[in-house]
């Protein structure tokens, strides 16, 4: 069975961050690192080399596949930030403001597109629904 190659690593989330070379895109993904913080209560942690995470899930499939993914967490993207886990729940995400989604994903391009109490409502409900360990 594959390895998940999508692990936590030692890396540092703010030089990571800081290496955005976009200057919108950084500052957008150095605020939203902060809302998470904020709103989870966890820190953030690199899962992989591209995604930002904060707290755990263990998850398991009927097939016998297991393993570990970020409770909550988001990629500064080249064409969007990209929010992984989050609830698909239409109320929410009718009161976000500009995004689209994808398989699980929610996409925004600037923040200022979105309101961002709402993002952090998104945020604690993916986290609190998902988190296992802190």
């Amino acid at each position: 069975m594959a390895e998940n190659k999508t692990v936590p690593t030692d890396e540092n989330v703010a030089a990571f961050l800081a290496a955005v070379t976009d200057p919108q895109r950084r500052a957008d993904a150095e605020r939203l690192c902060a809302l998470a913080a904020e709103v989870t209560g966890a820190p953030p942690v690199m899962w992989g080399s591209s995604i930002v995470g904060f707290g755990s899930n263990h998850y398991h499939y009927e097939s016998g596949r297991q393993g570990d993914t970020a409770a909550v967490g988001f990629s500064p993207r080249k064409q969007a930030l990209v929010l992984y886990y989050l609830p698909m729940d239409e109320t929410l995400l009718a009161r976000l403001g500009k995004h689209t989604t994808g398989k699980g994903c929610v996409y925004v391009k600037r923040l200022s597109d979105v309101d961002e109490e709402v993002l952090g409502e998104l945020i604690r409900a993916g986290f609190q629904a998902r988190n296992v360990t802190t």
